[in-house]
């Protein structure tokens, strides 16, 4: 007996497989940060023709991790000046509440745990205590259970589109040692339970960072 046909892939199949092949590059890196995005290249680099390109393009628009440009096509987002404002007010919509919906729960704190202990000890390297950095805020929202907050964080954390954003607001070693200290303070506030306080100081953190960013552009 012969095996069945394979079935060939749908149209939705082959975008999703391209917006994660694209995706992943923009997050290694191997799209630089203003990089230009060519359609044709791309359709060839990955086997497929530019309709789901295109299409994928449009989807990691609308996540922030391309910029689509009129008459100038695409390119992966590169952040900058007053830009860089956006990306932690949205934030702090999401992490405060997080924050304290994983204190309601009494969820785990040992990723958070584990990000902080790494944090402080990659200090003052920016560009690896930016991972663990991102990694403590992941945890948090993680911590809250909740699917769909942790989607909204994951596309404002998922590249290190916001890298350029973590080294103006910790531009000295005080800056990282003072950031690993919030985050303790408030992964024990999740750890005792007490919502109230979570939430305070995620948003108090937060705005912390926003003005230390806001003096720096």
């Amino acid at each position: 007996m012969s095996a069945n046909p394979v079935e060939p892939l749908s149209i939705a199949s082959v975008v999703d497989h391209v917006y994660v092949a694209i995706r992943q590059r923009i997050i290694d890196g191997e799209l630089p940060r203003g990089s230009r995005l060519h359609q044709e290249d791309l359709a060839a680099d990955l086997g497929v023709s530019r309709t789901p390109v295109r299409e994928a393009l449009r989807r990691l628009a609308a996540e922030g991790l391309v910029q689509m440009q009129t008459n100038r096509g695409a390119r992966v987002a590169d952040i900058q000046g007053a830009d860089m404002r956006s990306p932690t007010e949205a934030r702090m919509v999401i992490e405060p509440g997080a924050a304290r919906i994983a204190a309601e729960r009494e969820a785990s704190v040992e990723r958070m745990r584990a990000a902080i202990a790494t944090h402080r000890h990659l200090i003052p390297d920016v560009g690896h205590s930016f991972d663990a950095n991102r990694e403590f805020h992941l945890a948090l929202v993680e911590a809250s259970g909740n699917a769909f907050l942790m989607q909204f964080a994951e596309i404002l954390w998922v590249s290190r589109i916001g890298e350029p954003i973590y080294a103006r607001q910790v531009a000295t070693p005080a800056d990282m040692h003072l950031d690993a200290d919030e985050h303790e303070a408030i992964m024990a506030a999740i750890e005792a339970g007490d919502a109230g306080r979570a939430e305070a100081l995620t948003r108090r953190h937060l705005e912390h960072a926003l003005e230390r960013l806001l003096a720096a552009i």
